[in-house]
């Protein structure tokens, strides 16, 4: 693994345009150093995932993902055996003189056998950078499973053996809170929290992105989203909405907020109905806290 320093990461993370705080340079930092799982929590859309892409980066080793789920299981995060290529093996070799016992050998071998995230992070060439995307959204059971595996750093297949890691992956943890997550798992990891960024960072973020945008209507636009935020709301939105908007409107060479096109594009910043009805009942309010009265049609 290279060395890697504080100052690295501060870089890089300017880099690739992600303004963080000193907390969050430093948390990637003491995880590469510690060797410790980031557990990295949040509301959606702040920038939890990038956190994973950084790190890969400045380690220069490649990012696998694991994207959680209800219902996600051992299958699904470690290995399952390719049976249509089993099935056609055996089918071009029912004639074979091979005895069963070679056949049961070769279809349950590696050739046939399909590595999903965790089983490719831990027989990696080089240690990559494991991603475990909304693991609150896995059920319990999993993350005992999970547990598990990365204490032991092996996995054993029945059919083939036990596999012992050849690489040690960083870990990265995102969660959004949808559940708890258990005290074994947070005490095994680093922790850090990433909440809405401020008016300053989030300007500095969309400049950083859009740098095509007009930098006043770029601060029309983070007030109204710093506004925005104070409703009470189903689905806040995060930065990445903030961004996805702020192109949005560059792309039609806008250059100010008014009510009608607000209206028209809040369907790239909010994905509840019940959120978008509120939100018109309250525009008035919110571009008045804007600053742009004056262009209210």
């Amino acid at each position: 693994m290279n060395k890697v320093e504080l100052s690295d990461i501060q870089q890089m993370l300017q880099k690739q345009g992600y303004i963080g705080d000193h907390s969050i340079a430093m948390s990637i930092f003491l995880a590469m150093q510690l060797r410790k799982p980031l557990l990295v929590e949040g509301p959606a859309g702040v920038g939890k995932t990038e956190i994973a892409k950084v790190m890969a980066k400045a380690l220069d080793t490649d990012l696998i993902r694991l994207q959680c789920y209800e219902g996600l299981d051992s299958t699904d995060a470690l290995y399952e055996w390719n049976y249509q290529h089993q099935l056609l093996f055996l089918k071009i070799n029912e004639r074979s003189e091979r005895k069963i016992e070679q056949l049961e050998d070769t279809i349950f071998s590696e050739r046939f056998l399909l590595k999903r995230p965790i089983l490719q992070a831990i027989t990696h060439p080089k240690d990559p950078v494991l991603l475990i995307d909304e693991v609150d959204r896995a059920d319990e059971e999993f993350e005992s499973f999970l547990l598990e595996v990365l204490s032991d750093w092996q996995v054993t297949i029945p059919e083939i053996g036990t596999i012992e890691a050849s690489s040690r992956p960083q870990i990265i943890l995102t969660g959004n809170r949808t559940r708890e997550l258990s005290e074994a798992l947070r005490r095994r990891c680093l922790y850090l929290w990433i909440d809405y960024p401020d008016f300053e960072k989030e300007l500095a973020i969309v400049h950083a992105k859009v740098p095509e945008i007009d930098r006043q209507f770029a601060r029309q636009i983070c007030l109204f989203m710093e506004s925005l935020r104070e409703l009470k709301l189903e689905k806040t939105p995060g930065i990445s909405e903030t961004i996805d908007w702020a192109r949005a409107l560059a792309s039609m060479h806008l250059t100010h907020l008014d009510k009608a096109i607000v209206e028209d594009t809040l369907g790239v910043i909010l994905k509840d109905w019940q959120d978008m009805r509120h939100t018109k009942d309250s525009l008035s309010e919110l571009l008045e806290k804007t600053g742009v009265t004056s262009r209210i049609i």
